[in-house]
């Protein structure tokens, strides 16, 4: 889930990674194939693509995997890639604010299965508009915190046109208007700093703590939303104390 490196941080986050590699590297695939799609094979032009590739190595999907969908994507094979971007609003249990973004072949497909993972995971579906302006687009770039300080990143991105650089967990998240992304995380790289992901992502104007009964909740919504093909990122307002992921990581253990 973008943008809230809190929970992708806990045991629970990492066990749900492990067990849906392989959706979670269709999705990758699926962002090459757009990124190819709409701004052609060359990297040097094309960021999108750029970012798209490092998030997806950085994920282990296989060079052959990434080569063959930035050709597909780009055009090059004579299969056509087809996807539209859909943003659903909702809110989760305690009314935690949820963006759904997906990218789908298939939007009568999308919206119904969004709707029934909703209702039956303790959500409900909101207007147009009602959540989604509690968020900003913003760029966000994920940097792991080994091997590095907050000051190195500080250093390296703030006259690159960074707006803050915020400890979550094991990283450092580097947020940036978007038209400033690739120029910040370029400033990362030629400080030899390594980034783990650069996307586009809808960050909350406010978080709202939610005590751990909530979160659990909360998660099984985004695990079973997450598990739908169409659904490519979720966004939510919602932030955890060091004492609730504590309290979380002790479910897994």
């Amino acid at each position: 889930m973008s943008g809230h490196s809190k929970w992708a941080t806990t045991k629970h986050k990492k066990a749900v990674i492990d067990g849906r590699r392989a959706k979670s590297f269709a999705k990758l695939i699926k962002n090459i194939e757009v990124a190819a799609k709409m701004g052609g094979a060359d990297l040097a032009g094309n960021p999108t693509l750029q970012d798209a590739i490092q998030k997806a190595k950085k994920t282990s999907v296989p060079n052959d995997n990434i080569d063959r969908a930035v050709k597909r994507g780009a055009g090059l094979t004579g299969e056509v890639v087809d996807y539209t971007t859909i943003m659903y609003e909702g809110y989760g249990p305690n009314g935690v604010a949820l963006l759904v973004e997906c990218l789908t072949d298939n939007k009568n497909r999308a919206a119904a299965d969004v709707r029934t993972l909703m209702s039956r995971n303790g959500g409900t579906m909101a207007d147009p508009g009602s959540v989604a302006y509690n968020f900003q687009r913003k760029g966000l770039i994920v940097v792991q915190a080994e091997g590095t300080t907050e000051d190195d990143v500080l250093g390296a991105v703030l006259d690159a046109g960074a707006e803050e650089v915020n400890t979550e967990g094991e990283t450092f998240e580097v947020v940036t208007e978007p038209s400033d992304m690739v120029a910040t995380r370029t400033a990362l790289q030629e400080a030899g700093i390594d980034y783990d992901s650069a996307d586009v992502a809808f960050v909350p104007n406010l978080k709202v703590e939610i005590d751990a009964d909530t979160a659990r909740k909360v998660f099984k919504l985004i695990d079973a939303l997450e598990d739908n093909d169409d659904v490519q990122n979720i966004y939510s307002n919602f932030d955890l104390t060091p004492e609730v992921q504590a309290e979380l990581e002790a479910d897994d253990e």
